[in-house]
């Protein structure tokens, strides 16, 4: 399966008041990084999933995931020295989906928007809250903020 996907920095929280938004808990670490795949474990809230991403190319990557039981996620995350922890909020905007996610501990003040995309060129109407765009920035890549951690 495809994942193409745009990341922007976002301006501020603002926008979240009153707005109709789900809010998942996820916690993330990886058993796998190299520089061209990646296998994840990922919780969210009461889920676990592994992800493996197959490609150098971050708008446009192979990926497969999977749904694991929430103890054997939780077993896994314990082999991992360093998870990343933040909370995402999802929400639309012009018939497209989009996930904040607001990073917490060491990365607290970080917030970013993701966007999953039908195509690569599929035109993007940007909400006024999103900023910079990091898609190619490989330092806002999950795999390398975790290294900040």
């Amino acid at each position: 399966m495809k994942e193409i996907e745009r990341k922007f920095l976002v301006k501020n929280l603002n926008f979240l008041n009153g707005v109709n938004a789900q809010k998942v808990f996820i916690q993330q670490a990886y058993l796998i990084a190299s520089n061209d795949r990646s296998l994840r474990i990922r919780i969210k809230n009461e889920k676990a999933f592994l992800t493996l991403k197959i490609g150098t190319n971050v708008l446009n990557r192979e990926e497969f995931e999977y749904e694991i039981p929430l103890a054997e996620g939780q077993e896994l995350l314990g082999f991992c020295s360093q998870v990343l922890t933040k909370l995402r909020y999802t929400l639309q905007h012009q018939n497209v989906v989009w996930e904040i996610d607001v990073f917490q501990n060491e990365l607290d003040g970080l917030y970013m928007a993701e966007v999953e995309l039908e195509h690569e060129h599929q035109l993007l109407e940007l909400p006024e809250w999103v900023g910079e765009e990091v898609t190619h920035d490989p330092q806002y890549l999950n795999i390398n903020l975790i290294k900040r951690l």
